[in-house]
């Protein structure tokens, strides 16, 4: 596996492979990798003319709050062993000046307008615009032929959908589902801060959003907001804050309509002092 941290290295190693005819397959993370970024690997390895390329780079313009990024999980020789045995090609590790040569503050920045303050993004600001800048960075850099994503980050995904369109980047955008414990919790480097007691209580969530799933087909309007309001009380009653949730067109994040197809309960909260982020997806839906 080939470690490298330059990116005058990166392009000229992506260059030759291009001439050998091997395609680019990048998997974009911040490294603490867990089973939910084995499944990308593994997913990105079944074309055979694909060089997997994971990138484990902490991002700090997508943290709102100083003390996150502080104590956000770096795990880097473990994440190499990970991906040593998981046959990735090469894992591009940069320092922040390799992505941010000319600074943070002056840093010009990609926004996905209608996207990235709704939602999510308005409970963190600026959060997906430093999603979005520092993917655009890595498509520059890599040109990569496909790039795998986990679908627990739905919005996340749909951002970098909306990205590759308004952007014209040649770039096949794969959303891989959601790997979960034996529980149902939805593998996060962030599920390493729950307690034992936390844990306990983790099964409540999943339960919440199937309910929920069941109820999406029915009639748009107050109906869905009282079964969402059931749904919060239920995880306030076993001590999970709902921070959002909320029943969205999938595709679009707007409100359901009566031509909507397919829907998404989108799930945050807090589990003590943990954040959650999770959710489940409804196909052909047929809303009266």
């Amino acid at each position: 596996m080939l470690i490298i941290k330059k990116t005058q290295t990166l392009r000229q190693t992506v260059t030759q492979w291009r001439q050998e005819n091997k395609h680019i397959a990048l998997i974009p993370t911040m490294g603490n990798l867990h089973t939910g970024h084995v499944k990308l690997m593994d997913t990105g390895r079944v074309r055979a003319e694909n060089k997997v390329v994971v990138s484990v780079f902490v991002n700090p313009i997508q943290f709102d709050r100083t003390a996150d990024l502080a104590s956000y999980p770096r795990t880097l020789q473990q994440d190499y062993e990970q991906l040593t045995w998981h046959d990735v090609d090469m894992v591009f590790v940069p320092a922040t000046s390799a992505i941010y040569p000319y600074g943070i503050v002056n840093q010009s920045f990609v926004d996905v307008p209608g996207f990235t303050k709704i939602l999510e993004g308005a409970n963190r600001p600026g959060h997906f615009r430093g999603v979005a800048t520092v993917v655009s960075k890595l498509f520059n850099l890599m040109q990569p032929e496909v790039a795998y994503f986990g679908e627990k980050d739905f919005q996340q995904l749909a951002i970098i959908r909306q990205l590759v369109r308004h952007m014209g980047y040649d770039t096949d955008i794969i959303g891989v589902p959601t790997v979960r414990t034996a529980d149902n919790l939805a593998l996060s480097s962030r599920n390493s801060y729950l307690n034992a007691e936390a844990k306990l209580i983790v099964p409540q969530l999943y339960q919440a959003l199937t309910q929920l799933v069941v109820v999406v087909p029915l009639r748009v309007g107050e109906r869905h907001n009282d079964n969402v309001l059931a749904a919060a009380e239920l995880l306030l009653h076993v001590g999970i804050k709902p921070n959002t949730l909320i029943i969205r067109n999938a595709v679009t994040l707007k409100p359901l309509t009566v031509s909507s197809l397919r829907a998404v309960v989108l799930f945050t909260a807090w589990l003590g002092k943990t954040r959650l982020i999770d959710n489940e997806q409804v196909d052909k839906i047929s809303i009266r």
